[in-house]
C-alpha cells in the first residue's frame, strides 16, 4: 500500500463521571423514653400435687438391691441394708482314699486227702454145693 497523504488519523476521547457525595447535618432531632405502668388480672388454672409417704416394713433377703418400680400411681422405692449373716456349714477337712488291689499267685499247700475205693470180685462157686 501506499501511505496516502490526504489521511489523517483523529484521536478519540471519552469522558467519564464521577459522583462524590458529602454528608452535611440539615437537622438535629433529640429522643427521650417514658414508661408507662398498668395493672393486667392474669388467670388460668394451676395444678397442685401432694405427696404421701407410707413406709411399710419388710423383711426380705435379696440377693442385689432391686430396682425403683411404679405399681399405678405409686412409685415404690425399696430401702436395703447389708446384714452379717453367720449360718453352720459344713467343710471337708479330710480325704480318705482307700484303693483295693488284687494279684494272683501259685501256692502249694500239703494236705491229706481221703478217698474210699470199693473193689468188687465175683466168688468162686464150690463145686459139691453149686454155690
Amino acid at each position: 500500500m501506499v501511505p496516502d497523504d490526504n489521511r489523517r488519523t483523529i484521536p478519540l476521547y471519552e469522558e467519564q463521571l464521577e459522583i462524590d457525595k458529602v454528608q452535611t447535618v440539615t437537622d438535629r432531632v433529640q429522643v427521650s423514653t417514658h414508661v408507662d405502668e398498668h395493672t393486667v388480672l392474669l388467670e388460668d388454672t394451676v395444678e397442685r400435687g401432694n405427696l404421701t409417704i407410707e413406709r411399710i416394713a419388710v423383711d426380705r433377703a435379696v440377693t442385689e438391691a432391686p430396682e425403683p418400680r411404679q405399681e399405678g400411681d405409686t412409685l415404690i422405692v425399696s430401702l436395703v441394708e447389708e446384714r452379717l449373716v453367720v449360718e453352720k456349714r459344713l467343710f471337708v477337712i479330710e480325704e480318705l482314699r482307700i484303693t483295693r488291689t488284687s494279684t494272683t499267685e501259685h501256692v502249694a499247700i500239703p494236705e491229706t486227702v481221703r478217698t474210699m475205693r470199693a473193689t468188687v470180685e465175683h466168688a468162686k462157686q464150690s463145686p459139691a454145693t453149686g454155690e
